[in-house]
């Protein structure tokens, strides 16, 4: 079967985007898995799938494979670089559309400058939201690891889960150690999302996640949206807020709970291709 295809990035953060509108995709996950190799395959973080809508209020819907083949519910990285995939492939021509992921509609927007705003949804604190079972209504949770350790983690849900630890010095975190121990944690049955967070002032921090299923990334888009909500829920920081990844630069906006979270930075095309599968 041959494919086409698109590499795409956001902030370093990278995707294989495949139009299932106008070619029948059906992939398995061995084909996942090549397809993410940056050795055998394409090379990516995430395979996103373009589909048409399921539902009669939204566009298009919006299937996201990580790079060990597991669909997951949300990616904000991803999003951006989905609207502006549409909009270049002529799918359609709106500016805003909506989209439905596992994790939700989710409602990106093309601006004039070419970068990409979406609004992410409400987050959700409560750890049976996470979900984080067994865990009391208080934001930080100490979370013991399996070397002995133990560390402090606010449980947030973006549609997809996330722990973030708020550290003195984010290059000199122990990323790759703590996160996979954090991703694999018997308290997060879905799995999580670990997020490393530098608060340096009010309206900007510095942020490394190590992403479910992937590892560590430049950057991620539902990292740096539960890392400021984190931050603004505990009065570590104040809406708009700066977030500075590995990749670049996000700009995040959390009026605080019960409001949507909305997410802005740029979305990347970079080549076009097509593979035999």
């Amino acid at each position: 079967m041959k494919m086409t295809f698109v590499k795409m990035h956001g902030l370093g953060n990278d995707f294989v985007v495949i139009d299932g509108v106008r070619q029948s995709i059906c992939l398995s996950g061995e084909q996942l898995r090549f397809l993410a190799n940056r050795n055998f395959g394409v090379g990516c973080d995430q395979i996103l799938l373009v589909e048409k809508a399921t539902q009669p209020d939204v566009d298009f819907r919006y299937r996201i494979f990580n790079a060990d083949n597991r669909e997951v519910e949300q990616c904000g990285n991803g999003a951006r670089c989905f609207v502006r995939f549409v909009h270049e492939q002529g799918l359609t021509d709106k500016r805003e559309i909506r989209v439905e992921t596992l994790g939700g509609v989710i409602v990106p927007r093309l601006e004039d400058d070419g970068s990409v705003t979406v609004d992410m949804g409400v987050p959700a604190l409560p750890p049976e939201q996470i979900p984080f079972p067994g865990a009391g209504a208080e934001l930080v949770q100490m979370l013991p690891l399996s070397d002995g350790e133990s560390v402090a983690v606010t449980p947030v849900s973006m549609g997809n889960p996330h722990a973030v630890q708020v550290v003195n010095e984010v290059d000199a975190a122990p990323v790759a150690r703590q996160g996979r121990l954090i991703e694999t944690h018997a308290r997060f049955p879905q799995g999580v999302n670990a997020g490393f967070m530098q608060v340096v002032d009010a309206h900007r921090i510095r942020l490394r996640v190590f992403e479910r299923g992937v590892g560590e990334t430049l950057a991620c888009g539902t990292g740096a949206c539960a890392a400021v909500v984190a931050g603004i829920a505990r009065a570590l920081l104040v809406s708009p807020v700066q977030v500075e990844t590995r990749g670049g630069s996000l700009n995040i906006t959390w009026p605080g709970r019960g409001t949507p979270v909305e997410l802005r930075g740029p979305a990347i095309s970079v080549f076009k291709g097509e593979i035999e599968l």
